[in-house]
């Protein structure tokens, strides 16, 4: 699956799971552009996807690594954790 398809899905999935209503984001965003983020049709900034985590009540990292999981099927939790730890682990800071 598309990654832009899969954090679209992340985004309603978390959403749900809060039992939120697309409504809930009339203050940062209309029910149509979560409608059209959802179903994968829009490609949102990073200030975006940080004011609906924001909102959601999550961390970022958490609405794109559900997407990321979505999007690989297959790939689990732990190997993606394992993967960016080793990936900073290599950066010099």
């Amino acid at each position: 699956m598309e990654i832009q398809k899969a954090l679209g899905l992340a985004i309603k999935e978390i959403r749900l799971s809060k039992q939120l209503t697309q409504e809930f984001f009339s203050d940062i965003s209309s029910r149509t552009y979560m409608s059209v983020l959802e179903n994968g049709r829009k490609k949102p900034s990073v200030d975006k996807i940080d004011s609906l985590a924001n909102a959601i009540g999550v961390h970022p990292l958490t609405i794109l690594t559900l997407s990321y999981l979505i999007a690989n099927e297959g790939l689990s939790l732990a190997d993606l954790q394992k993967k960016v730890s080793d990936e900073l682990s290599t950066i010099n800071r």
